[in-house]
């Protein structure tokens, strides 16, 4: 019998479970089997699966209209920028169909503010170790990842690579004549599930104040209510960005993403300077606009707070518990998860056959990042699969 993944680039190694059905924070397979689902497509699912607010959006525009393009008005495009704009630093947005493009915006936008006052020499992006910014060729060399370099021809001028929290060399980045901008995620994702420590986030931001130069957030993982705030960058009194990439949560599952900036930043992208055909669809955007409306909700972010405090605790019971197999818990809010002793895939494989989905990152981390929507009941059913799983696990 052929292979039925035969014709697929062989760029992923998924597990043998297909899931076919959904419902709130849980999965179901081909057979039935039921998976208490702590990775949510990776930060994707927010408002979890088939919920029924997202799904009655998406019909009723299914049967009205699709696409357009943008060469026309989207009204849903109009209604949600608006919503973002009321509720961010943001005076204008640009929709995209994935996080890789709004960092790719995000990237040109910056690039374009300087040439646009007389300083086309600042193309530099300064990121940092850890850092992932999605996968395109502009995305790879701004995450700078030996790994995702690889084999894709020669490294690309106008990002510069820093060690994660070497300070000195920061200043010295930022004060270079050719530097255009920081790109950060407040969160790091897959480079181990770590928060920039809020010092130096303000830090950042008044060493772009003082340089002319801009302040990126990519919070394409750690935005939308992820960590209890709209935005992780909120934590933190007097830190704004200039420009922020946002997607994966903002459409709940469906595929889109934004970038958000200034209008400073934002003015001299005139008709010519960007564009997509399918980006900011009216299909994305009935989505999104029902996303918005529930997660910038106050009551519901408290809520994600309470939980994620629940979690922590289980997560610090659970180190305290396996001192021989757990580092320390990391991250913030439900972007979060153990640093373990040894590489987490066999850990992850553990959980999977004991009814829990959970994903791996750097640093060999075990990265939880479930839906918004979970309860107590199922972050104590988490715990338990992982205590189980760190009982079983041997390092």
């Amino acid at each position: 019998m052929e292979d039925p993944r035969q014709h697929i680039l062989p760029v992923y190694r998924p597990p043998e479970e297909v899931f076919v059905q959904g419902e709130g924070a849980y999965l179901f397979t081909e057979d039935g089997r039921r998976y208490l689902d702590f990775i949510a497509g990776i930060a994707v699912n927010a408002l979890g699966h088939a919920h029924p607010a997202m799904i009655e959006a998406l019909r009723d525009q299914a049967g009205k209209l699709w696409h357009t393009s943008n060469m026309f008005r989207v009204k849903g495009q109009e209604e949600l920028a608006d919503k973002i704009c009321r509720d961010t630093f943001a005076d204008r947005v640009f929709f995209t169909n994935s996080g890789t493009e709004a960092i790719e915006c995000a990237i040109k936008a910056a690039r374009k503010y300087h040439w646009a006052n007389g300083k086309a020499d600042r193309i530099d992006i300064i990121t940092f170790t850890g850092a992932f910014h999605g996968r395109s060729i502009g995305a790879i060399n701004a995450g700078g990842n030996p790994k995702y370099l690889e084999g894709f021809g020669p490294k690309l001028p106008g990002f510069v690579h820093l060690e994660w929290g070497d300070t000195d060399a920061l200043k010295a980045a930022a004060s270079a004549p050719t530097a255009a901008a920081i790109l950060i995620e407040p969160v790091q994702g897959e480079g181990g599930v770590r928060a920039v420590p809020e010092d130096e986030l303000l830090a950042m931001r008044k060493l772009c104040d003082e340089h002319g130069i801009l302040l990126i957030f990519d919070e394409v993982q750690s935005g939308m209510g992820r960590t209890g705030k709209l935005w992780a960058y909120q934590w933190v009194n007097g830190v704004e960005p200039d420009i922020l990439a946002a997607a994966k949560g903002i459409g709940g599952g469906f595929p889109f993403g934004a970038c958000l900036m200034t209008e400073a930043v934002g003015e001299p992208m005139q008709p010519g300077s960007h564009g997509s055909t399918y980006g900011g669809n009216p299909l994305a955007m009935a989505v999104g606009n029902v996303v918005w409306d529930v997660i910038s909700n106050e009551d519901f972010l408290a809520n994600v707070r309470r939980v994620s405090g629940t979690l922590a605790q289980g997560l610090k019971s659970l180190a305290d518990s396996h001192p021989d197999k757990v580092e320390a818990v990391t991250g913030k809010g439900l972007l979060t998860g153990l640093r373990l002793k040894a590489d987490p895939k066999s850990m992850q494989t553990l959980c999977r056959e004991g009814g829990l989905l959970a994903g791996v990152a750097g640093n060999n981390v075990l990265r939880l990042a479930p839906p918004l929507i979970i309860d107590d009941t199922q972050v104590r059913d988490a715990i338990s699969m992982i205590d189980a799983a760190l009982s079983e696990w041997t390092v």
